[in-house]
């Protein structure tokens, strides 16, 4: 009896055993699912269970759906400290997975990659001088809200979560704004692990054509010149041929110029900062977005993201010696460079050519309207160059100052700064200081809200040397730091994803004070007397200006712009540029 009992005893304990080793995933088992967040955090933190010397999956911060965000570090040797790894001279790749949970192929890529390397089916050599950290599941609002139809121009899998977070943001709008705990975080989890690399995994929208795996590239005229080449001489040719030479050919991210199909031409994705990819040229890593096409099956998909993966993780280790002496220099250059773009315009008239494959667009009548409609024949493949537009110009540069100095109350532009390693002191007195500021003179908004905002663009400034007081508390933000790019493109209230264009100081573009006529007449005949410069001024534009002659209020607001009694802060962007070296009293 006892031996009976032992036996199913021991029978019991190896099944749990097995049970508990075990990493099969949903995917293997059926190649058209996708797991829900709990299924991919409860994955990871099984393998980190088994495997507690090189895997730590921990929760990092809150998101907006009230589930924290998981950070899953693979590191070799167990060394799970940022600070640590980089004084070893190792690099870190950094995945961000689910930022769009209808597009999930990087959620079951990345678990098959840490279970592979983690059971030796991938080299472990490869870890010997990188190590990769992962966002599992970065939009757990959009993956709870789960469904099949949200995508209707996807094929599978057979159910996945929607793009709009718990807010229903879109997060890869949100880096800079950061309206969303989600980008929050984020935003403290990429400045403590500062990546070489950075790949964010995504399924395509638009055409049709032969690729399973697009790609999106750090735009190289927005990324330090150091960089750019780099990755154009280096990186960009042995990640294509290595996805070809693995059956997954490759080719840049489908976005076509004007109408028709991909044979009439493609540019080059411009990535903003407010993009995942641009967010991470601010902070001098090389950075991707890869684009698995929306029409192959899912399978392929995640195993074409499993192989760029894999590859990059391969490059990084054969070039890791470039790769730190690269990014070295382009932080130095970020540091010590005078001048910054801010915003930026494809050149149509440079181009260069590309071999597509692709299908034929055609035409034929819509089963709904009757009318033409496109469609792409799977039978009339061709293959040839296609012109490939990926020159971007910058438009507007501006001279860095040697510091900013911001008004304490602006907590929403010093908690950003802050989570993004900005290095900030605070002035210990008042002071009064002879700045630049800038008086904002004209800009355009849009009519309808992006992403929860109404946006400010093509910004007009009147810059005048000033004198203007700053409080014992207020911040001064030198730059000359490694965050110099993430600082100036932020803090210029010209640049294309500023905080001004965000519409964190929108409070200033409304007077708060005005005036009642029948009292300001007096005080108006008055300061004219005092002042005939400015009657001859009003005689003049009187003389000129047939429609302001004939109002008097226009007149009285004329002389009340003009005077003491106008509000100096109405327009005036209250950061604050030291263009002058002066001594400040700082803590």
């Amino acid at each position: 009896m006892r031996y009976w009992i032992a036996l199913l005893f021991c029978f019991a304990i190896c099944t749990f055993t097995i049970a508990q080793n075990d990493f099969t995933t949903g995917f293997e088992r059926n190649n058209n699912t996708t797991p829900t967040y709990f299924e991919a955090i409860e994955f990871y933190e099984k393998l980190a269970k088994a495997f507690p010397k090189q895997l730590q999956v921990k929760p990092t911060g809150m998101t907006d759906a009230g589930y924290p965000l998981h950070v899953a570090v693979l590191s070799k040797d167990g060394d799970f400290d940022p600070a640590s790894i980089r004084k070893k001279g190792k690099l870190v790749l950094f995945v961000n997975n689910a930022i769009h949970p209808g597009e999930p192929c990087g959620v079951d890529a990345t678990m098959l990659l840490y279970r592979d390397f983690l059971q030796q089916k991938l080299s472990q050599n490869l870890l010997d001088k990188v190590v990769i950290v992962a966002i599992p599941y970065y939009n757990i609002g959009g993956g709870l809200n789960r469904g099949a139809y949200s995508r209707a121009n996807q094929l599978g899998p057979e159910a996945y979560g929607f793009r709009g977070n718990a807010k229903n943001l879109d997060l890869n709008r949100d880096f800079i704004k950061a309206d969303s705990r989600n980008a929050q975080t984020f935003n403290q989890i990429y400045a403590k692990w500062q990546p070489d690399v950075f790949i964010d995994n995504h399924t395509s929208n638009g055409a049709d054509y032969t690729y399973t795996m697009t790609l999106i590239a750090g735009q190289k005229d927005k990324l330090d010149p150091n960089l750019a080449a780099f990755m154009e001489k280096d990186l960009l040719p042995s990640m294509y041929a290595g996805m070809a030479k693995s059956g997954w050919e490759m080719t840049p991210y489908v976005n076509s110029f004007g109408e028709g199909g991909p044979d009439r031409g493609i540019s080059g994705f411009l990535d903003l900062p407010r993009f995942g990819s641009g967010y991470a040229a601010l902070h001098n890593a090389v950075p991707f977005i890869c684009e698995a096409h929306m029409l192959k099956p899912y399978k392929d998909r995640v195993m074409s993201t499993y192989t760029f993966m894999n590859l990059m993780m391969g490059f990084m280790s054969e070039n890791a010696q470039k790769i730190k002496d690269t990014r070295a220099k382009a932080i130095e250059n970020s540091r010590t460079k005078k001048t910054f773009d801010l915003n930026w315009r494809l050149d149509r008239n440079v181009k260069d050519s590309i071999i597509f494959k692709g299908y034929e667009a055609k035409t034929k009548p819509s089963d709904i309207s009757g009318q033409n409609r496109l469609y792409y024949d799977h039978n009339a493949t061709y293959e040839k160059y296609i012109p490939f537009y990926n020159t971007y110009n910058a438009t507007l540069s501006v001279e860095k100052p040697i510091a900013y100095l911001i008004p304490q109350g602006y907590t929403d532009v010093l908690d950003r700064l802050r989570w993004n390693g900005v290095q900030m002191q605070q002035l210990t007195q008042d002071i009064d200081l002879e700045l630049e500021m800038y008086y904002i003179q004209d800009y355009q908004t849009g009519n309808r809200p992006y992403e929860g905002h109404y946006l400010h663009s093509d910004v007009k400034l009147d810059k005048k040397m000033m004198s203007w007081k700053y409080r014992k508390g207020d911040y001064v933000v030198y730059a000359n730091q490694i965050a110099n790019r993430y600082i100036v493109e932020t803090l210029e209230p010209q640049g294309v994803d500023s905080y001004f264009a965000w519409n964190f100081f929108d409070a200033i573009l409304q007077q708060k004070e005005h005036f009642s006529s029948y009292v300001f007449e007096d005080l108006a005949a008055a300061y004219l007397k005092e002042h005939p410069e400015l009657q001859k001024q009003l005689d003049e534009k009187r003389a000129t200006d047939a429609e302001f002659a004939k109002s008097g209020r226009a007149q009285l607001d004329f002389v009340y712009r003009n005077s003491p009694y106008y509000e100096k802060t109405y327009n005036l962007y209250p950061i604050g540029r030291m263009v002058k070296e002066v001594a400040l009293p700082l803590k």
